[in-house]
Parts: structure tokens; sequence; C-alpha cells
């Protein structure tokens, strides 16, 4: 990836998303790394994590990182999540942030040279359309790596410059005390085909979170 040291720029993560597309790849994401990564490579002004709250579960897997990335460099921007049971009878939720993720992005475009999304979804392709407008560099990080691919062809196509997420892993992977890193273990058959979908099944869950509990630090190390 290719970035101007004196760029000044903003990450713009979609939470679900960049799960599905880290778990497609095999690997989960540090988000302490990920944020040296890019503050390392230019001007980083601000990272946005957009994700989903539901509200009557008791707890979440995925609270821990929440707090943490809440206390360490990262900008929430949450929602209630709606839950409804499709025509089979599944549990289903959905948890659309595009809106709240579009609003941010224009706010601050005017005072950045470079923006960064992390998501495939083809729906975001107006939006950088809409950046680059304003002379602003728009690069989109997704991955093609995985059957099928994360990542729209139109927005990859719109994108100033595509990253994919697996050429990241080995600078951004968390990597566990109890198994190997995924370079040295064999790749998963990727499962996950939403390609930007924001429903989720009940066992997707850590792509959508509950509320917090008072705010304390704890729980998620980034390592």
């Amino acid at each position: 990836m290719f970035f101007y040291p004196h760029e000044k720029i903003a990450l713009f993560i979609d939470g679900a998303n960049l799960y599905s597309a880290a778990r497609a790849l095999g690997f989960d994401i540090d988000y302490k790394r990920l944020l040296e990564l890019f503050g390392s490579k230019a001007h980083l002004i601000r990272a946005f994590y957009y994700t989903a709250l539901l509200e009557d579960q008791e707890y979440s897997p995925i609270r821990p990182l929440v707090d943490w990335l809440d206390y360490n460099g990262y900008s929430l921007v949450t929602k209630p999540a709606k839950e409804f049971t499709d025509s089979q009878g599944r549990r289903r939720i959905k948890g659309n942030m595009d809106i709240e993720l579009a609003v941010d992005m224009m706010e601050m475009v005017d005072r950045l040279d470079h923006v960064v999304l992390f998501s495939g979804d083809g729906d975001f392709r107006s939006l950088i359309e809409a950046v680059q407008r304003k002379g602003v560099r728009a690069s989109v990080v997704s991955t093609i790596r995985s059957s099928p691919p994360m990542i729209a062809d139109e927005l990859r196509r719109q994108a100033d410059q595509f990253i994919d997420l697996d050429q990241l892993a080995n600078d951004i992977e968390r990597v566990h005390a109890d198994r190997p890193p995924r370079r040295d273990r064999v790749a998963p058959t990727p499962t996950d085909s939403s390609n930007g979908d924001e429903d989720y099944d009940d066992d997707e869950m850590p792509a959508v979170v509950t509320r917090r509990s008072p705010r304390r630090p704890g729980g998620y190390d980034g390592a």
C-alpha cells in the first residue's frame, strides 16, 4: 500500500464487514497493530469504528474489544441493532451503519488528504466518488482472496487504491498463545458469502455488540 508521509488520513471501519472479511481469511485482527501500521504510513487524524448494539443481550463476546477500542485511539460510533425472524423462522440481526459512516466521512473530508474505508460494501461506491470529487484520495481495504470475494467490483474499481486485507495479515494479525500465526497454519476454507450483507445469524453475533456496562478498561489487550 502507498501513502505520502505528509498526508492527513482517517480510517473508517465498518466493524461487521471487516470482521467477516478477516474471518473468511482465517485470522483475528489486532487493532493496536492496525492503528500503529497506518499511523506509521501517514499523519493519522482519526480512526472511526462502526458497529451496532444489541441492547437486550446480557453478554457479547465482543464487549471487551469495544471497551478497549474506546480507550485506545478509536472513535466508536454505535446504534441499536434490529432483531427479526426471517421467512425460514431463523433469528436474524440487522445493524446497518452505512449512513453514519457516510455522514462522518463527508464531514471530515475537507480536513483530510486521504480516506481509508474498511469495507467491501458496494453501496459505498457513490460515497467514494463524492470524496474523490473533493480532491481527496480514497483507499478501500477488503479482500478478493475469499470465496466469493468480500469486495464489490464497482467499489474496487472506484477506489484510488485497493488494499487486500490478506496482504496486511502479517502486520495486523492478533497472535493467540494457543495457536500459531495464520502464516504457519493451513488456511481454512472460507465459509462467509455475505459480500457486505449486514444480516447476521445467531452464531455470527461477535459482529454485533451489546450495550456496554459503565466505561472501564480491560478485557481486550490489543494483542
